[in-house]
């Protein structure tokens, strides 16, 4: 991406300044000071000449990088990785993203496999080593929009978009008829300002663009602006610049800060920084969370994890706001998180380089939670994304039509604005599914019941079809028990862990025959794999599901009228001593009490509970057991006391 507002968020001690030659210091002065475009020709000048540091290719691969020209990026890191094999972190990543850029994909996943085995704590490292199979989810994720030209487009910069009161909102670096507008070092163009055009609400089609013309654009640069919903109050990204005085950091620097302006009659005024910036770091992209006491923004202020972070931070009123945090590793990597956009359905969409992507920046979506976590992080695919800088997405939930900026191929300038049109939803959508057979002669067993636990509730149930084939809805990446039944077949369970990807999850399973035979002091349960009759937490009333085993124990009474069962109810260790026995107890005489009312005689039947005193394991107050193994402690017996 060739513009300031993603470039200027960066560590600055990542720059080398050591050099003995005065070509080299030339080219040095250029880079410091940001202007990239200068200090690529002197420093390829030396280059071309035969000169060759470590130092001289980091800045030429970063010179271009920077400015998302990844091509010649990956060459300039080639000779780097030839020169040193093994640099830092940053330069591992920062090839294999330049390479991905270039189509060079198999090249990049395997400097990515020497990144990860080197750096393993780094998140990007972890992230990459996770999701291996990234490219898969990419895929899948991917045929989901129809994509255009936004109609706003010219041969410079055009970046970001805001919608409000039919009128798009964007950054733009056009108007280079005015022989007084400035070029910025750094990319070799013309200052960006905003500007705006008509949208027609149907069809999206823009009309004629113009540049605001109020006190909002300075003679530096301004992007990515939002309006609260009662159009009074602004948020937009601008150079440190207020009242005609540039603000610089200690290296001389002038960086971006985030600026609330008041607007009434499409005028703005009373322009002013926001009380948590500073001349030492920048703060750009502002986005609203739905209910507006939330500001979401890009910065690389202090307790950054990587070059810029999305933080956010509390809008109190009357011009006061809390303290910005930082959203967490879930999102912000050692790479660059930037464009925030919350939607009202919970989602917040971002662009980065730190997770696995194609290439250069690309956009993402996570689920935000009530506890303000951030889950599910998915590439939102390939329509979207490029090799090259995708960013600045915004979407509107219940037309799902948006539109984001791109420097991809095919462009009119060196970023454009693209609309869209969502035409499937992203979500994870997956099958359980699998074929019930007898494990010695490999025949399907139809009529089986299949019951799908989560977290030792009971989600669904099914009877495997005449193929013995059955099929679960499930959600991506959860973990489930699925328990198959058959009469004359020992019962079985297994566990699995669903894919985080949309698509199938496959779980044959194989039953033994089983012809169960029992006398005085076995327990009936066992027969049909009855571990425990399920309750709603810290209840005892019998559920609907439960009722299924207890049908299995009340069949087999009916069958012999002589036997008697005493039930036995067990717990874990967790809660009081007092209050498990007496919500065992509780149980045990809940499960009699169905079969009394089923048909059974009272006379056949005890009941007692036992809470946390009779533990089949060590698992007992104040050890440290998993929950398989508290699991095992929680169960009901049917103890056979006559026949």
């Amino acid at each position: 991406m060739k513009n300031y507002t993603i470039l200027c968020l960066i560590i600055l001690n990542i720059f080398y300044g050591y050099s003995q030659e005065s070509k080299v210091k030339s080219g040095d002065k250029k880079y410091d000071g940001y202007a990239y475009i200068d200090a690529i020709k002197t420093y390829e000048r030396i280059a071309d000449k035969g000169y060759k540091s470590e130092d001289l290719f980091k800045k030429l691969g970063n010179s271009y990088y920077f400015n998302s020209q990844f091509e010649a990026a990956a060459k300039w890191y080639g000779e780097l990785f030839a020169l040193n094999p093994t640099p830092e972190a940053e330069y591992y990543y920062r090839y294999a993203q330049s390479l991905k850029s270039a189509g060079q994909t198999d090249k990049a996943n395997a400097i990515l496999n020497e990144f990860s085995t080197k750096y393993k704590n780094d998140s990007r490292a972890k992230l990459y080593t996770a999701n291996t199979n990234y490219l898969d989810q990419i895929k899948a994720n991917s045929g989901r929009y129809k994509i255009e030209d936004a109609g706003i487009n010219s041969k410079y910069s055009d970046y970001g978009s805001f919608i409000y009161n039919n009128k798009i909102y964007f950054a733009s670096a056009r108007d280079t008829g005015n022989f007084t507008q400035r070029k910025h070092k750094w990319t070799g163009e013309y200052f960006t300002n905003i500007y705006s055009a008509g949208i027609d609400p149907t069809t999206g089609a823009a009309s004629k663009v113009n540049k605001i013309k109020s006190l909002l654009n300075s003679r530096f640069h301004e992007s990515t602006i939002v309006f609260t919903k009662d159009g009074k109050t602004a948020y937009f990204t601008r150079n440190n610049f207020i009242n005609g005085k540039k603000g610089k950091d200690e290296n001389d620097i002038t960086l971006v800060k985030l600026y609330k302006a008041d607007f009434d009659n499409e005028k703005f005024s009373n322009i002013v920084p926001l009380p948590f910036t500073s001349d030492n770091y920048s703060t750009a992209h502002p986005a609203l969370s739905p209910d507006e006491k939330t500001l979401y923004f890009a910065s690389d202020m202090p307790g950054t994890i990587g070059q810029s972070d999305i933080y956010k931070v509390s809008i109190k009123g009357n011009n006061s706001f809390g303290t910005p945090e930082n959203i967490g590793p879930s999102i912000n990597t050692e790479g660059k998180e930037t464009f925030p956009q919350v939607t009202t359905e919970n989602e917040i969409y971002f662009a980065s380089d730190g997770h696995p992507g194609l290439g250069g920046l690309d956009v993402f979506v996570g689920q935000i939670q009530s506890n303000g976590s951030i889950t599910d992080i998915q590439n939102l695919g390939n329509d979207i994304n490029s090799p090259k800088d995708d960013f600045a997405y915004t979407i509107d939930p219940i037309t799902r039509r948006g539109y984001f900026s791109s420097n991809k191929d095919g462009g009119q300038g060196s970023d454009d604005i693209y609309k869209f049109l969502e035409t499937r939803v992203l979500k994870c959508l997956q099958e359980l599914n699998g074929v019930i057979t007898d494990s010695q002669s490999g025949i399907v067993l139809p009529g089986t019941e299949l019951i799908l636990y989560e977290n030792q509730k009971i989600v669904k149930s099914t009877i495997s079809n005449s193929n013995g084939e059955y099929t679960f809805a499930v959600e991506c990446g959860k973990t489930y028990m699925v328990r198959a039944h058959k009469i004359e077949y020992e019962t079985k369970e297994e566990m699995v862990t669903i894919g985080k990807v949309s698509g199938q999850t496959h779980l044959p399973i194989a039953l033994d025959k089983s012809i169960c035979k029992v006398t005085i002091g076995d327990d009936l349960g066992k027969c049909f794999g009855i571990k425990m009759i399920y309750f709603d937490l810290d209840k005892y009333n019998i559920r609907t599901e439960a009722a299924i085993d207890l049908e299995k124990i009340l069949d087999v009474l009916n069958q012999y009228p002589n036997m008697k069962l005493d039930i036995r109810s067990h717990t874990d260790s967790r809660a009081s001593h007092q209050y498990n026995l007496r919500l065992s107890d509780q149980r045990a005489k809940s499960t009699v009490n169905w079969l009394v009312k089923n048909g059974v005689a009272k006379n056949r039947l005890t009941a007692k509970g036992y809470g946390e005193t009779q533990l089949v394991n060590n698992c007992s107050d104040g050890v440290n057991c998993t929950e398989e193994q508290h699991q095992m402690n929680r169960r009901s017996e049917f103890i056979i006391t006559g026949l």
